[in-house]
């Protein structure tokens, strides 16, 4: 995964809860690079497991619930950070709409490496669009705080439902609707 996941959910904890437990979680965890990451790295999955594993034991706070809070978190980051990458007339559902086709082939343009989910558009209205996440990473949790975010920052209330398809390959169905 890419490190500035990893970057974004270390300043979570500390922002939200505390440096003391973000350096409390870094020193407990056993980490392929021992805590310390760059934002332009890549760093395996497991170590996510891991950093949520742990601050899921100390607050506990269902780990859905962290990586639900982490997606909402991680959506504003990502797009202070980017947002010469989406149209300034754009709304969530043609954020949404572009991700595959638009923004994460940006992304694939700053970090060559990245191996990113897809999302596949499968139907598309005004106020709703139906769509098909792709990775094993299945993080569709992240995604639907993601959306969430998103949602937040353009000032829309949406419900976001989730359906698996399968689970090899694993797809998931994600209808998200204005309300």
């Amino acid at each position: 995964m890419l490190g500035i996941i990893f970057t974004n959910l270390v300043e979570m904890i500390e922002t939200t809860i505390s440096y003391e437990m973000a350096d409390e979680i870094l020193e407990e965890a056993n980490l392929s690079s021992d805590g310390i990451f760059t934002s332009v790295g890549h760093y395996p999955l497991e170590d996510v497991v891991e950093i949520v594993t742990l601050l899921s034991q100390k607050t506990e706070i269902p780990p859905d619930d962290l990586i639900f809070a982490f997606g909402k978190y991680l959506f504003v980051k990502l797009i202070e950070g980017h947002k010469h990458i989406v149209r300034p007339d754009a709304d969530l559902f043609d954020l949404l709409a572009e991700l595959d086709s638009n923004i994460h082939v940006e992304v694939l343009k700053l970090y060559p490496n990245a191996t990113l989910p897809t999302f596949t558009v499968v139907k598309r209205e005004k106020e709703m669009i139906d769509m098909i996440y792709q990775s094993p990473r299945q993080l569709e949790t992240l995604a639907s705080g993601l959306i969430h975010g998103g949602a937040e920052y353009f000032k829309t209330e949406v419900t976001v439902n989730m359906n698996v398809l399968e689970t090899s390959p694993y797809r998931v169905q994600l209808t998200v609707k204005k309300t």
